[in-house]
């Protein structure tokens, strides 16, 4: 049950209340500190993989760790954060009984002498735990009740004078202890020289010193010099200085002012001239005249009556003044209340503020350098990929214009090359008698060595036509290949030179160069005169059939849109019958009628053909006399004679080789298209093949720009995600140093720097 009303410290206006409330409030933002930098910590650890450490550096993953240790550490630290109030004075001043005041209750061992034999710990508890003590090093929870033997000197069990007994009471029986207030019972500073250890040991985080003193005598050297000791240790602590057991004063009316007064300058020079602590007007208000046992007494004795009647606190057989000496005491702890608030407030919680501070702002500075630096580095992916996106164009219109420059100089140069090829196919068809000519090789009428002589013939004729090709169009071709290939690579080279990786480039080229073109002119002559059949058995040129088959083959060929074509060889014979014919016209009549009389019944009157041939002696022979007969027989017999014996190996060899000449003049005009035709295909696919690679290695260009576009367009997104969390962070950051600040202004405002 809470105490309230005067003297009993009531909670809902208690001063105590700061320090809870900026406890609770500073626990608060360190929550949000941690959660923040989780947050931030996860954060990083995301892009640092995403962005493969452009963007985070470890020194940035370290620092972030570094202070979530810190907040961590802090956390833990504020959970454990109290008010601590230490006792000091020399034996049976009283401390035990002033800490049993202002719990309201009997919970330390105090009576004459030598009573406390080691410190004694007070702090609040959960209500369902219940009382319990815990000795030095233990965790063993006893009762309560043995306080009593475990700390008194006089016990058998007492414990050593720098032991600890942590002495837990429940929070709902006192303000003190709900609002996080601790008081630690010490041993008279008078019981050993070893003070130096007990103010290590439990003085350094204390935030309130209350000397008890003896009302009755004055402050001693050892009080003295115990403090002097902690003031050397700690800056300016916070000392009050109870002078205890005043209601002895009451026996001595007439001197009770002065001994008070004597008893105050004593102890604000004490405080304010020897220590330092405080100036004399703050001193003035550190000094209380009390008397614990009083207030003790009155407070158990009230608490008695409310439980029995309700009555309120009143008399009883109490010394004269005790009224005033309770209001003393509440107003020690009235101010005993603020100071100790202030003082923890600040010492507690003004570091760790300090500390969240510069974790923020080293957190801020973190999130507007991450901000900067994906700034420029979005800056850089835009406009790099501006640069690949105008590249990407400059690509396409390039090569559009590289592939029509390439097509009309294919186109061109295809047509060059048919003309060339075809010129000069003509030019070695007419040719083709001479090279015939050239061709030596064994010759007899056999048919074995007549085969074999016509394989070797095709061959001779195949190998010589296509090395003179080769020689009047490779040459040049291939000058004007490398020319157009070259061409092809100059106006290439810009669109080269937009990809990152120029080492395929002069492979490319060096291929192209190096490329020898090779014309394939495919004139197979074994194929082309296959169904070449030679004629060279004896003819004789005026014999009847060779005559009637030129005279009947010469009128077959005459037409009005035709024009006679004269065989080749038959030149002089023409000649001699055209002289023949000047000499006797009535013959060429003769010899026209009877063609013409062959040519018009040669199927339906035979036979009376045959009848007017058989006439033809006997009309010569009465036309132009027995001589005239005699020497034409004889002449003809002669020239019949003559060829005969003139019809040679070398007569036979030169006629198939005419034949051969006329027949493969004729096949070879019919494939003198086709093969220019094919030598301009060859070059088409030529350069077209080399135009092929080089479009090849602009779509690899345009594909490696697309890629790394894209590439930079998901880059440029995700940082544009990454400043967007990064705005997030530093809006948070800031949010949390506003609770700071406020948190300063409100509870820490007159100890900010």
């Amino acid at each position: 049950m809470l105490k309230s009303g005067f003297g009993g410290g009531g909670d809902a206006s208690s001063p105590l209340k700061l320090f809870t409330n900026a406890k609770k409030k500073i626990n608060g933002i360190y929550r949000d500190i941690g959660n923040y930098v989780s947050e931030f910590h996860t954060f990083v650890e995301e892009i640092k993989d995403v962005e493969e450490n452009e963007l985070v550096h470890q020194e940035l993953v370290d620092h972030i760790q570094t202070c979530a240790q810190k907040v961590n550490g802090i956390k833990e630290m504020l959970l454990r954060d109290h008010m601590k109030v230490v006792f000091f004075g020399r034996t049976s001043n009283g401390k035990s009984t002033v800490i049993n005041a202002m719990l309201w209750d009997k919970i330390l061992p105090s009576g004459l002498g030598h009573t406390t034999n080691c410190f004694l710990s007070i702090e609040g508890c959960d209500d369902k735990d219940g009382p319990y003590l815990l000795c030095d090093g233990s965790e063993e929870k006893r009762n309560v009740k043995s306080v009593s033997q475990l700390g008194h000197a006089l016990s058998q069990e007492s414990m050593s004078n720098d032991s600890l007994i942590k002495v837990c009471w429940p929070k709902n029986k006192c303000s003190l202890l709900k609002n996080e207030v601790v008081l630690v019972d010490s041993p008279g500073i008078d019981v050993t020289e070893d003070m130096d250890s007990w103010i290590d040991a439990y003085c350094l985080d204390a935030d309130v010193f209350i000397l008890v003193a003896n009302a009755e005598s004055t402050l001693m050297l050892a009080e003295k010099k115990f403090f002097h000791k902690v003031n050397e240790r700690l800056s300016k602590p916070n000392i009050f200085i109870l002078n205890n057991r005043w209601d002895a004063s009451a026996a001595e009316p007439d001197l009770m002012e002065q001994v008070r007064q004597q008893h105050l300058e004593r102890g604000i020079s004490f405080l304010a001239k020897e220590l330092g602590v405080v100036t004399p007007q703050q001193a003035k208000d550190r000094v209380f005249f009390i008397s614990a046992k009083e207030a003790l007494n009155a407070r158990l004795q009230r608490l008695q009556d409310d439980i029995i009647s309700g009555m309120p606190e009143a008399g009883g057989a109490l010394a004269e003044g005790f009224q005033a000496r309770l209001i003393e005491f509440c107003t020690f702890e009235h101010s005993f209340e603020e100071c100790i608030s202030r003082s923890a407030t600040r010492t507690k919680f003004h570091q760790h503020t300090q500390c969240a501070q510069d974790i923020m702002k080293s957190l801020l500075t973190e999130c507007e350098s991450l901000l900067k630096e994906s700034s420029r580095m979005k800056q850089e992916c835009d406009e790099y990929n501006e640069q690949l996106e105008n590249q990407i164009t400059f690509l396409e219109k390039r090569l559009k214009l590289l592939t029509a420059q390439a097509k009309e100089a294919i186109t061109r140069l295809v047509s060059e090359t048919e003309f060339q090829v075809r010129q000069a196919m003509s030019d070695e068809i007419r040719r083709l008698s001479l090279l015939v000519d050239e061709f030596d090789q064994p010759f007899h009428q056999n048919m074995m060595v007549l085969q074999v002589y016509k394989a070797e013939l095709y061959r001779h004729v195949e190998e010589v036509l296509g090395r003179n090709l080769s020689a009047r169009c490779s040459s040049s071709l291939q000058k004007q290949i490398n020319k157009s290939k070259q061409l092809m690579l100059d106006e290439a080279q810009p669109l080269f030179e937009c990809s990152n990786n120029s080492e395929q480039e002069p492979v490319l080229v060096s291929q192209a160069q190096n490329s020898a073109f090779d014309m394939s002119y495919d004139i197979n002559c074994a194929s082309l005169c296959q169904d070449f059949q030679e004629d060279i058995e004896f003819k004789f040129s005026l014999g009847f059939k060779c005559l009637m088959g030129r005279f009947i083959g010469s009128r077959k060929a005459i037409a009005p849109s035709e024009v006679p074509r004269p065989i080749s060889g038959t030149g002089e014979v023409i000649a001699h019958q055209r002289q023949q014919a000047d000499d006797s016209l009535s013959l060429q009549d003769i010899l026209t009628s009877v063609a013409a009389s062959y040519l018009k019944h040669n199927n339906s009157q035979s036979a009376g053909m045959l009848v007017g041939i058989i006439m033809v002696p006997y009309a010569l022979w009465r036309t132009i006399g027995w001589k005239a007969i005699v020497f034409t027989v004889a002449s003809y017999g002669s020239l019949y004679l003559y060829e005969r014996l003139t019809w040679t190996s070398r007569a036979q060899e030169h006629a198939l080789k005419r034949q051969f000449v006329e027949h493969a003049t004729e096949k070879l005009n019919l494939i003198t298209t086709f093969t220019s035709s094919n030598c301009s295909h060859q070059v088409q696919q030529e350069l077209s093949t080399t135009f092929a690679q080089i479009c090849h290695k602009v779509d690899e260009i345009s594909k490696e720009l697309k890629s790394d576009s894209e590439e930079m367009q998901d880059k440029s997104s995700r940082l544009s995600e990454i400043q967007s969390k990064i705005k997030t962070l530093k809006n948070k950051a800031n949010f949390l140093s506003g609770d700071i600040d406020s948190f300063v202004k409100k509870f820490l405002h007159d100890y900010a720097v």
